[in-house]
C-alpha cells in the first residue's frame, strides 16, 4: 500500500493554519484592549493609540479573510489536481508554439510563466484593498494607481528576465551534476544571493524608487563622524524617496567590504524631531554591522539553503510522491512545489528559531547604540517610529515570540532602562 502523502501534506497545512488562525485571534484580542499597557501610558499619546488601535484592527480583520482564501485556494489546487493538470497544459502550449514538450527546461518555463499570470490575477484585488483602501485610509498609502501598475509591471519585467535563466542553469545542475549536483546547486544558490544583494541596490531599487545624496548639513556631518568613529568603511550616504509610496519609515545599509552604503527614507526624517534620533537609528544599525549580525545571518541562510536543497534532492526521486500528487512523471519543478508543501511545519520551527535569533541581535544593536550615548535618541526614536507607523501598542506574548522578527516597544524600553540601572549600581 503506498504511503498517502497527499493526505499527510494536507493534514498538516490545515493543522499549521489552525495553530496560526489561533495565534491570530489571540493577537486580534489583544490589539481589541481599549488602553496602552501601562508602561506605555504617558509615552504614547491617547490619539495615536487610538489611531494605531484602529489600524492594526482593520488589518487583522484583513489578515484572517487573506489566510483563509490562501488555505483554501491550496487545499482545491491539491484535491482537484490542479498542478498535474496545469503541468500538462502548460506541455501542450510549448508543443503548440512549435517548440519540443519533451524539453523539460521549456516546459518549466511555460509552467512558471502561467503560474506568474495566476498568482498575478489572484492577488490583485487583494494588493489594491490593501494600499487603496486599507492603507489610504490610515493616511499611510502615497501611490497613485498609476504608480501601482508600473511597479507591478517592472517587477513583472524583472521575472521575465531574471527566472529564465537561473530555472535552466538549476535544472541543468540537477540533470548533469550527479552525485554532487546538491554541492552544484548550493553554489548557485551562493552565488545567486551574492549578486542579488550586489545589483538589487544598484540595478533594481532604483527602478521603484530615486536615490539622492544626503545633502551637506549638520546630520549628514553626524552620521560621518559616528561612521569613521567606528571604522565603519561608508562610501555613499543616500536618502530614498520613499514618501512617494507610503508614509512608513525605515533605514539600512547595504555592501560589502570597504564599500558599504546607508539609505534613510526621506519619512524617516521627516517623522524624527531631530538628527540625534536619526543618528540613533543608524547607531542601531551600525551596532548590526559591528557584531557581525549580517554575517552570522548570511552563514546561517546558507546552511539552511544546503539543507533545503539535500531534502530536495532526497525526494525528487520518490515516484511514489508524485503519484500521491496525481503525476505520473517526475517534473524537477513539481517537486520543489510538493517538496515545499511538505515541510512547510519544519520552516515554521526554523523560522520561529530565526525570529529568537533576530530578537537577541536587535536587543544587542540596541545596547549598542546606548553604549555611544544615544540612550535617550534611541528611547525617542523608537517611540516616534511606533507612534508614525501605527505599530501594536497591545501585543499578544504567543503571537509576538512566533512571529516578530524584533521585540515589542515594551521589550526594547525595558531592556534599555534595565541597562541604565545596571550602570548605575
Amino acid at each position: 500500500m503506498a504511503f498517502p502523502f497527499l493526505d499527510v501534506v494536507v493534514g498538516s497545512m490545515i493543522l499549521m493554519y489552525i495553530f496560526e488562525t489561533y495565534l491570530d485571534l489571540r493577537q486580534h484580542s489583544a490589539l481589541k484592549l481599549p488602553t496602552l499597557p501601562k508602561t506605555l501610558e504617558g509615552v504614547i499619546s491617547q490619539e495615536k493609540f487610538e489611531k494605531s488601535r484602529a489600524y492594526r484592527l482593520e488589518r487583522s480583520h484583513f489578515h484572517f479573510v487573506c489566510e483563509l482564501v490562501r488555505i483554501l485556494m491550496d487545499l482545491a489546487i491539491l484535491f482537484f489536481k490542479v498542478l498535474p493538470w496545469f503541468w500538462k497544459k502548460s506541455g501542450h502550449f510549448v508543443a503548440l508554439v512549435g517548440l519540443n514538450e519533451e524539453n523539460e527546461i521549456l516546459h518549466t518555463l511555460a509552467f512558471l510563466a502561467g503560474v506568474l499570470i495566476w498568482l498575478e490575477i489572484t492577488s490583485l484585488p487583494f494588493s489594491l484593498y490593501s494600499i487603496f483602501v486599507i492603507e489610504a485610509r490610515h493616511g499611510f498609502n502615497k501611490r497613485t494607481i498609476w504608480l501601482f501598475f508600473s511597479d507591478r509591471s517592472k517587477g513583472i519585467c524583472l521575472s521575465v528576465i531574471l527566472v529564465p535563466p537561473i530555472v535552466s542553469a538549476a535544472i541543468l545542475i540537477i540533470k548533469k551534476g550527479g552525485a554532487y549536483s546538491v554541492i552544484y546547486l548550493w553554489v548557485l544558490t551562493l552565488i545567486l544571493s551574492l549578486v542579488m544583494m550586489t545589483i538589487y541596490p544598484i540595478l533594481i531599487a532604483p527602478l521603484f524608487h530615486k536615490f539622492t545624496p544626503l545633502p551637506e548639513g549638520q546630520l549628514r556631518e553626524k552620521i560621518e563622524t559616528l561612521a569613521s568613529s567606528l571604522k565603519f568603511p561608508l562610501k555613499k550616504l543616500f536618502v530614498v524617496d520613499g514618501s512617494r509610496r507610503s508614509s512608513h519609515s525605515n533605514a539600512y545599509m547595504y555592501g560589502f567590504f570597504n564599500n558599504k552604503r546607508i539609505v534613510l527614507y526621506d519619512t524617516l526624517i521627516q517623522q524624527c524631531e531631530n538628527d540625534d534620533e536619526i543618528v540613533a537609528v543608524i547607531a542601531h544599525e551600525l551596532g548590526h554591522w559591528k557584531r557581525n549580525h549580517i554575517v552570522y545571518s548570511l552563514i546561517a541562510n546558507q546552511i539552511c539553503a544546503l539543507l533545503y536543497i539535500g531534502g530536495y534532492t532526497l525526494v525528487r526521486h520518490w515516484s511514489s510522491l508524485f503519484q500521491s500528487f496525481g503525476f505520473h512523471t517526475r517534473p524537477l519543478i513539481i517537486a520543489l512545489i510538493i517538496f515545499q508543501y511538505a515541510i512547510t511545519p519544519i520552516q515554521n520551527l526554523v523560522y520561529f528559531a530565526g525570529n529568537l535569533v533576530s530578537r537577541a541581535f536587535e536587543y544587542q544593536a540596541d545596547a549598542f547604540a546606548k553604549k555611544l550615548g544615544y540612550a535617550s535618541s534611541i528611547r525617542a526614536s523608537l517611540v516616534r517610529l511606533q507612534e508614525e507607523n501605527l505599530a501594536a501598542m497591545n501585543i499578544d506574548p504567543w503571537y509576538s515570540a512566533y512571529h516578530y522578527t524584533h521585540p515589542t516597544l515594551v521589550e526594547r524600553l525595558a531592556a534599555i532602562g534595565k541597562m541604565d540601572k545596571e550602570e548605575c549600581t
